[in-house]
């Protein structure tokens, strides 16, 4: 199975592909992230995320998407603004009719940590050590996207002929 996550930013948007036969067993086939013009007005930069991620999917051929759920602390600003960088990500997934799967931060912290106020330092480490990279992946971005793809992974469970069926999800 193919997995990827997506870690949403209208800046900055991480991406991370993971190829995984088991709970026990991944690997990272790709990861990176996608960037925006900082003084480009926004619908240009929704519109530069979009052709992006569209290229990103061509490359990549996942067969299931997973992204991170939008968490708003305190800066509502940016909030809004990875909102409607979500939409974009959610749409671009649907006109490639790929299932998406959506994932809390504290659900992922947990899947990978077993504790949901981990650090990002943590995260990264249990990514480096899942995916049996040598160092942590860069920029942070990608690491927390292939964080959310192994989450994907580990909440699946295998059907009896071997297809995965995934929980936690708007296509249950």
């Amino acid at each position: 199975m193919r997995i990827l996550g997506i870690d949403p930013g209208i800046g900055i948007c991480g991406f991370g592909l993971i190829e995984t036969s088991s709970r026990a067993s991944a690997r990272a086939l790709d990861y990176g992230a996608v960037t925006t013009e900082v003084a480009a007005p926004l619908p240009a930069r929704l519109l530069e995320l979009y052709e992006s991620l569209k290229e990103v999917f061509e490359q990549t051929k996942p067969e299931v998407v997973a992204v991170e759920k939008l968490f708003f602390s305190k800066n509502i600003t940016t909030g809004i603004a990875v909102a409607e960088a979500r939409g974009i990500i959610l749409m671009a997934a649907e006109q490639k009719g790929l299932p998406v799967y959506e994932y809390t931060p504290n659900e992922i912290k947990k899947s990978l940590t077993g504790y949901g106020a981990a650090t990002k330092a943590q995260i990264q480490e249990m990514v480096r050590v899942h995916l049996g990279l040598e160092k942590k992946p860069k920029p942070d971005d990608a690491a927390d996207a292939l964080a959310v793809a192994i989450t994907c992974s580990f909440l699946y469970r295998q059907g009896q002929n071997g297809e995965y069926k995934f929980s936690n999800s708007r296509n249950k």
